[in-house]
């Protein structure tokens, strides 16, 4: 049992950040609120009994900021570099959020600190328990190349990717050496090419769809095999922001390149609602891998029944066995700084559920 790795940010921590982007905080006022919101939902997450704990990402202002926070070369960026899209939800409604115009990278990256090590290295202090360490997938960066606007430092989105790779590999060896066993890499672009308007964009990088698959994948393996021996986890959503999504569509057109395709020994896969297609796909997935089935939503507060979680469960068993089985969250409780539109005590409850459930209904064998 496991959650996708973010959770809500509380008020507290907002109040700084907002205070630290204004000039009224010092970075070390920022750093100690992050380090008390830390404490504090990994004390949370103890407590439910969850196995594998995360620091809810509370250091960042998105799941797939890190890579410009640590590296220069970037121009645009901003928090709508992470929630740009047609989102959609018919609980807090529709919203379409403009690309930012100058995103871009324009100079060759230079890396000025690490992504992720600062999380761990405080995290290791926080609990005995396994620690995951979430990173974005390479290719979900080929938001940050522009045919037009990137030539100059690379001609190519290949030889943007082979920079991007090379941080992110070093980063997982450095994880691997300061004490990391667990790394969970995050790619929801794959399930947005099932989606006509999103391939569009994706195409027009540079890429063929059939290349980002084939080739997404194995830039996902490089960054896989530079973190061995640790354990790897994957995450395929739909787009997860404020309580909204992106796309719908099951998890056929990608899921012999992708579930088979990668590395990972872990495939965390949003399975909440009707958007995310039946359980065929599952079918395709090795022997060696373990499926955490994302059954329980983080999008609405409404709180799933355990009868049909364990329904769900048993379905998909028939398909992977029961003991290759595992259950999480759809995807994070707040995959940037906003969060979903539930609350606190939600997300509680709801890891709480999986927990329960978990014990329940796979017991022994999800241990």
């Amino acid at each position: 049992m496991e959650h996708v790795g973010s959770l809500l940010r509380p008020d507290f921590l907002r109040d700084a950040r907002n205070a630290w982007v204004r000039g009224e905080l010092t970075p070390a006022g920022l750093k100690a609120a992050e380090d008390r919101a830390v404490r504090e939902i990994v004390a949370m997450q103890e407590e439910i009994g969850l196995p594998v704990v995360g620091d809810g990402e509370m250091r960042r202002e998105s799941f797939q900021s890190e890579l410009t926070a640590a590296c220069d070369g970037f121009a645009g960026v901003d928090v709508n570099a992470w929630l740009w899209g047609a989102w959609h939800s018919a609980e807090v409604g529709d919203v379409t959020i403009a690309r930012p115009p100058g995103l871009a990278v324009i100079a060759s990256l230079r890396k000025r600190r690490n992504l992720a090590a600062e999380e761990f290295t405080f995290l290791r202090g926080c609990t005995s328990r396994q620690i995951k360490v979430t990173l974005p997938s390479p290719s979900l960066f080929a938001n940050l190349w522009s045919p037009r606007r990137s030539a100059g430092a690379y001609p190519s989105l290949d030889a943007f990717m082979a920079d991007v790779v090379a941080v992110l590999c070093d980063e997982v060896r450095e994880l691997v050496r300061l004490g990391c066993t667990y790394v969970q890499l995050d790619a929801p672009h794959y399930s947005l090419l099932v989606d006509p308007g999103w391939r569009a964009f994706y195409e027009s990088r540079g890429w063929p769809a059939e290349r980002w698959l084939s080739y997404g994948v194995a830039l996902d393996n490089q960054v896989i095999d530079a973190g061995r021996p640790a354990t790897f986890g994957f995450h395929l959503c739909r787009g997860n922001q404020h309580s909204r999504w992106l796309v719908a569509g099951g998890y056929e057109p990608v899921a012999r390149q992708v579930l088979a395709g990668v590395h990972a020994d872990r495939l965390l896969l949003e399975y909440d609602d009707e958007r995310s297609g039946g359980f065929e796909p599952l079918a395709l997935v090795p022997d060696d891998k373990l499926v955490v089935l994302g059954l329980v939503t983080t999008k609405t507060p409404g709180l799933e029944s355990g009868e049909e979680l364990e329904r769900r469960l048993r379905e998909a068993a028939a398909l992977v066995g029961m003991e290759r089985l595992a259950l999480g969250t759809q995807c994070g409780c707040a995959t940037s700084v906003g969060g979903n539109a539930i609350s606190v005590d939600d997300q509680r409850r709801k890891l709480e559920l999986i927990v329960r459930t978990a014990e329940r209904v796979l017991g022994d064998l999800q241990a």
